[in-house]
């Protein structure tokens, strides 16, 4: 494609628009330039909320996939690319899960979190090479993101996920885009133009982290990674954490700190056993053994429930 074909392309991209209500921004006061932005952020729940079906679905996707032991990968460039790799790399101390269950794959490198890779992102055939890189397999989700969702690195990876069979989402912020008609599954919440003309990392790169926390955290809570609302399956890897994991044993058991610490070195610093072991009486072998019937599932194996035959 070239210049000029890429300019027709970008005219027809809300996101690329002129907004009309921050033509004046620049003669703004430092408050005046904070409410107008702070309008603009608003708009950004409601179109998220207006894709929830197709979020549904891929959440759906993404937890059969880590039944089967798939992973579930990001890929994107520059902005995009990065809130890939910052959600991917929440995961492991958030929900305890094991380092490569979720990817996050960037144009350009690991190089491009940190400096700018532009021309990184024009190459099709690196998104699929990055993917070959990382052994994709048909038990995998890949999900695309890109604001303007045209991006040809994340075009080449979604295209090659779907020859292989792999599950594909397209995380964009128009509607129509390329990358959702190459994906199984096509989140597309429409943001309109932006604050700055084409700086997709304010009302679009918001409304793409709004999806990724959405995608992840749903998917831990249908794992069985959340009991109630806390998260019992955080890995205390510092002192910060350590006294968070205290805290949940005291909030899911109303036990007070003595007996949370002592519950938590019985139970190795698990926090899902130690809950168990004050809730039911059992010791760390049976609570264990309770656990792994209920697949890991703190509540079920709290309430009881019988697994599924």
């Amino acid at each position: 494609m070239d210049t000029k074909d890429l300019l027709k392309d970008l005219a027809r991209l809300a996101s690329e628009g002129r907004n009309p209500d921050t033509l004046n921004i620049d003669r703004q006061s430092t408050l005046e330039i904070l409410t107008t932005i702070n309008t603009q952020d608003k708009q950004v729940p409601e179109a998220v909320e207006r894709v929830l079906p197709a979020i549904t679905a891929a959440v759906d996707f993404i937890v059969a996939a880590f039944h089967r032991g798939g992973r579930l990968i990001y890929m994107g460039a520059g902005t995009s690319g990065r809130l890939g790799v910052l959600d991917a790399s929440e995961c492991p101390p958030t929900f305890s899960v094991p380092e490569g269950m979720v990817v996050g794959l960037i144009a350009g490198g690991p190089q491009a979190m940190f400096r700018a890779q532009e021309g990184a992102e024009d190459s099709a055939g690196q998104g699929e090479q990055d993917l070959q890189n990382i052994q994709l397999s048909a038990d995998d989700v890949v999900v695309g993101i890109a604001a303007s969702g045209r991006t040809p690195y994340v075009l080449g990876g979604l295209h090659y996920a779907r020859q292989l069979g792999a599950t594909t989402v397209a995380l964009a912020c128009n509607a129509g885009s390329a990358i959702g008609q190459e994906a199984d599954i096509a989140i597309e919440p429409e943001v309109g133009p932006e604050v700055i003309t084409g700086s997709t990392r304010l009302k679009s790169g918001t409304a793409q982290k709004l999806v990724l926390n959405m995608l992840t955290t749903a998917s831990m809570i249908r794992l069985g990674k959340v009991y109630q609302n806390l998260m019992v399956d955080l890995n205390a890897s510092n002192l910060k954490l350590q006294a968070r994991a205290q805290r949940i044993v005291m909030q899911a058991t109303d036990v007070d700190e003595e007996a949370a610490a002592l519950a938590l070195q019985q139970a190795d610093n698990e926090v899902k056993l130690a809950i168990l072991m004050l809730l039911s009486g059992l010791d760390k072998a049976e609570a264990r053994a309770r656990l792994e019937q209920h697949q890991g599932v703190l509540g079920k194996a709290v309430r009881g429930e019988l697994p599924p035959l």
